[in-house]
């Protein structure tokens, strides 16, 4: 019996870099097939070959035994193929509705006008399949990360797709969503839709997956079976070594107060007190809604407060702007890096010194080449991986646009920063990286406030983590009171049995 697909001997080359070599790719009706692989490894790559987003230059692609030609996302979708990307494909200004059904739209009878009614019907049916009940009249720019994600999955299951790639689905989802999600991801199985699943989440990988493929530059290094692996394993093929330990910690001496925050009150908010000192780690843990973001961004000054008060470094300060943060010292590198933390079609050069322009004028003139150096000189110790800084970061994988705007604050010489959900869509390798970029911002004197919904990340690098659960800090543990059980006891508005720590 003939695979439902066959990628063979798939060829991709970019200007002085092959994004792939020779790659073959099978997946069976019925099955969950995982793709994996660090940042760069090519899993876009063949997905958007896939999908028609990009032209192979070489190899061919059989659904069900036969040779198919995909020029475009088009020739994709009238072969059955659906795919939900890493970077959402959705028009802020329609909505839900008009998002999931776009260039499907029912139509009144034989008329020219579309069926609003129907594709309300259909949009909500759709949602209803992942247990949610996102308003489908909504404006698309009004959603969270995490209900974008979710309207994504819907239009590529409103699609009836035979062939459905997932790059990085669960990657903003809560714990309840992700269950919904593997619950559709089941019966889509069982009614015989192939399913090709990226991800940086090894244990989805282990939960979800029945076979695995693992890419690596531009290669595949392995294929099998889940059952025949384990997560050492997976992690070794992907990154080409051994990682001794997945959460680097360094163990530091705490330094003096960097910031205190009293009885702060700001949208749902509410009565806010914690402190973060110099060379500390403090994590901030609960489910998503909790408030975490939204004391990021009052701490960031992109959000005002009503009451209370905020110092750093034993002064009061009452942000106002997001440009007065950045000159107090406090940088933000926000969850939704490619809307808000970077500018898409401008370069790496650009990027990184956008906020810190003074520091590269000669008065009213930019100069260059001392604007060069000090990117070059980032992207040397952070191990930005592009052909020059000219590149223009929506060309960079997520691991790479990640550390441009870790760049960028680093230039800023802040006092202060704040990562949202910094691991989000990064692979295993980058993601060992960045801890251990946090471990060194933290050793050369910052306070660093990490939010990740990953919690076993927040347990392995955090000295203290405060959990916050419907815009209240409930309580903060020290790195040796942490559990799961007891964070998420508190994060899902329990009571734990805990002894604060200071």
């Amino acid at each position: 019996m003939s695979p439902l697909l066959h990628m063979h001997s798939i060829r991709k080359q970019y200007p002085g870099v092959l994004a792939l070599s020779d790659v073959n790719f099978e997946l069976r009706s019925g099955e969950v097939h995982c793709l994996l692989g660090e940042n760069g490894a090519g899993k876009s790559t063949l997905m958007k070959i896939l999908s028609g987003a990009l032209k192979k230059d070489g190899g061919s692609i059989l659904v069900e035994g036969k040779e198919v030609a995909i020029t475009s996302p088009h020739d994709a979708q009238a072969l059955g193929i659906g795919m939900i990307y890493q970077d959402f494909k959705l028009v802020p200004d329609l909505t839900v509705a008009e998002n999931i059904l776009l260039g499907r739209e029912p139509q009144k009878g034989n008329s020219p006008f579309i069926d609003y009614k129907r594709m309300r019907e259909t949009a909500r049916e759709t949602l209803s399949l992942l247990g949610e009940e996102i308003p489908v009249m909504a404006r698309v720019r009004k959603l969270s990360v995490a209900q974008r994600q979710l309207v994504e999955i819907a239009k590529a299951l409103s699609n009836k797709a035979r062939i459905l790639a997932m790059d990085e689905p669960s990657a903003a989802l809560t714990e309840k969503e992700l269950k919904n999600l593997f619950a559709v991801i089941r019966r889509l199985k069982t009614e015989g839709v192939g399913i090709i699943y990226v991800s940086h989440r090894l244990e989805e990988i282990f939960e979800i997956g029945d076979r695995i493929t693992i890419l690596r530059d531009g290669n595949v290094v392995h294929s099998c079976a889940v059952s025949e692996v384990d997560r050492r394993s997976l992690v070794r093929w992907m990154v080409g070594r051994e990682l001794e330990h997945e959460y680097p910690k360094t163990n530091l001496q705490r330094g003096e107060e960097i910031l205190r925050v009293e009885n702060l009150c700001a949208g749902m908010l509410r009565g806010i007190h914690l402190t973060l000192y110099r060379s500390e780690i403090l994590g901030l843990a609960g489910l998503v809604g909790a408030g975490r973001s939204e004391l990021a961004r009052v701490l960031f000054g992109a959000d005002p407060f009503q009451s209370g008060k905020i110092f750093l470094e034993g002064k009061e300060i009452q942000p106002r702007s997001p440009r007065e943060a950045i000159d107090l010292g406090i940088g933000l590198l926000t969850e939704d890096r490619n809307q808000y933390g970077l500018i898409m079609h401008m370069s790496v050069r650009e990027n990184v010194t956008l906020s810190n322009l003074r520091d590269v004028m000669n008065g009213w003139v930019l100069n260059r080449v001392q604007e060069n150096r000090v990117v070059r000189k980032y992207a040397g110790e952070l191990r930005i991986k592009t052909p020059t800084v000219e590149q223009d970061v929506e060309n960079l994988s997520g691991g790479n646009r990640q550390k441009v705007v870790l760049a960028r604050w680093l230039f800023t010489r802040s006092k202060l920063l704040i990562f949202d959900e910094p691991t989000s869509g990064i692979d295993v390798g980058v993601k060992y990286e960045i801890y251990q970029l946090i471990n060194q911002l933290a050793k050369d004197g910052l306070g660093v406030i990490v939010i990740s919904s990953d919690l076993p990340e927040l347990l392995g690098i955090s000295d203290r983590i405060a959990v916050m659960h419907e815009g209240t800090l409930k309580e903060i543990f020290s790195r040796a009171e942490a559990t799961q059980e007891k964070v998420m006891t508190l994060a899902t508005g329990g009571i734990a049995e805990v002894e604060s720590a200071a």
